[in-house]
């Protein structure tokens, strides 16, 4: 496979880094904070202009598709390879709400560049995420001397992330045949750190629940009471006793169902990091590490499913005391779920297991919120291998590997397209992304500038040899 010279494409982004940077920074100044209902024509103008620029970098197809809630934005880019593949690019235009008064050193919508950092909202999370690949594109044209890109690119970018995308499935559901694609890269993610770059290979699921119990048909005296009727608050409390073993692992029947278990190979990708675990308690704003026996921190939070009691009530909860036995009491859960599990299995385990424990006499519903199903992508994929390598050459360093913790929905993208869903991200932990002083690193960025522009190149080559 022949190469792009690394210096043509290095001098093409930094001949244009100025214009580049001058354009994000007056797509920055548009507070698109899709939470805030006052905000909302600023979230359509956000698209807008995207889909504006977008022509302007060159892609024949770009508009904006209306939803329920925010505006999201596609782009297509055909290629004139015809054996080319595919690709999707998912990130979005809206940021989280911010104000100078929240701690700010400067205006949050008010770029600003100091010590080599841009400062504004949204300059990581993820308007420079996404905007990195409008220069990636150019550099990968201009120093190919292509007309069209290697792979037919696509862009999908939501307007509704930082309000949980409550319209995101339904939008791909109705427009996945224009969505179709072979691989989905998500650059809405970071790396470990300035220092180790990373590529992410799967993102825990979700799924969460409401348990409400109750009991008397209202707070009744627990001394006339008390010891003859069961008590929703004690069997709110053995409930949450019995989610996990000694061994903290999940205790209800056939949650591990499925359960694709770490390769030893994965564990020592995972090992190769830096990971400095009293650091890392620090961030936490934690004192010990706890969780599944046999298992690394990394290996807890990136690939093991968990159980979590987000919230517990019940009964009297002013000063002094109130001699009752409650009428009701609640719990919260929520589920981290890996590769392997099914959401709608998780559901009917749960409903289960709660049924078992709850007593008689007391009277339980369950409400579960809409899942997130996980994904990961195997190492061996060729679309991750070109990721990796496109990486390499632009950091010219070796490139770990890492998976998040959280959920997302990019998992949509996976379950509706049938693609596999690559991660493209760098940002690192310093960028502060929904807190004061958003930063990215303008090293950073252009560096994922660079990656782009030599990916769409390595996937076209490779992905038409793949098994």
């Amino acid at each position: 496979m022949s190469q792009t010279p690394d210096s043509a494409v290095r001098t093409y982004i930094e001949q244009h880094r100025a214009a580049f940077l001058d354009e994000l920074a007056e797509w920055l100044r548009i507070p698109s904070v899709s939470a805030q209902p006052d905000h909302a024509p600023d979230v359509r103008r956000s698209a807008d202009w995207l889909a504006a620029k977008l022509k302007e970098t060159g892609f024949p197809t770009a508009e904006v598709w209306p939803t329920p809630g925010a505006p999201a934005v596609f782009a297509e880019w055909p290629s004139d390879d015809p054996e080319a593949p595919t690709v999707l690019v998912y990130g979005h235009h809206d940021v989280q709400p911010a104000a100078r008064e929240d701690g700010w050193d400067s205006e949050p919508f008010d770029p600003v560049v100091r010590e080599g950092r841009l400062y504004a909202r949204g300059a990581a999370d993820d308007k420079g995420q996404v905007f990195f690949h409008t220069l990636g594109v150019r550099a990968h044209l201009a120093t190919t001397g292509r007309t069209t890109p290697a792979i037919n690119l696509k862009l999908l970018i939501e307007g509704e992330e930082e309000s949980g995308s409550p319209h995101f499935r339904t939008l791909v559901e109705e427009h996945a045949e224009r969505l179709a694609a072979d691989a989905v890269i998500v650059s809405d993610t970071g790396m470990w750190s300035e220092d180790t770059p990373t590529v992410c290979t799967g993102m825990r699921g979700l799924a969460e629940c409401e348990v409400h119990l109750y009991g008397p048909d209202q707070d009744v005296h627990s001394g006339s009471f008390g010891g003859a009727v069961p008590n929703p608050a004690t069997a709110a409390a053995r409930l949450v006793a019995a989610l996990h073993d000694e061994h903290a692992r999940v205790a209800i029947p056939g949650f591990y169902d499925g359960v694709v278990d770490l390769t030893d190979r994965e564990r020592e990708l995972f090992a190769e990091l830096p990971f400095d675990e009293q650091q890392w308690l620090r961030t936490a704003k934690s004192y010990a590490t706890h969780g599944e026996a046999g298992h690394t921190t990394l290996e807890r939070i990136w690939a093991r499913p968990t159980a979590e009691v987000n919230g517990i009530g019940g009964g009297y909860q002013g000063p002094g005391s109130k001699t009752i036995i409650p009428s009701s009491a609640m719990v919260k859960l929520s589920f981290r779920l890996v590769a392997g599990q099914d959401p709608d299995h998780i559901e009917k385990a749960v409903r289960a297991w709660v049924a078992e424990q709850v007593p008689a006499g007391i009277r339980c519903e369950i409400t579960f919120s809409g899942a997130t199903r996980p994904c990961l992508t195997p190492l061996d994929h060729p679309a991750l291998q070109s990721v990796v390598r496109a990486m390499g050459r632009a950091f010219e360093r070796p490139v770990r590997f890492t998976r998040e913790g959280g959920s997302g929905p990019a998992a949509d993208l996976q379950d509706v397209l049938g693609a596999p869903v690559l991660f493209l991200g760098i940002s690192v932990p310093s960028d502060g992304w929904h807190a004061p002083n958003e930063k990215v690193e303008l090293a950073l960025l252009l560096k994922g500038v660079e990656t782009t522009a030599y990916l769409w190149g390595d996937l076209a080559a490779s992905w038409r040899h793949a098994p």
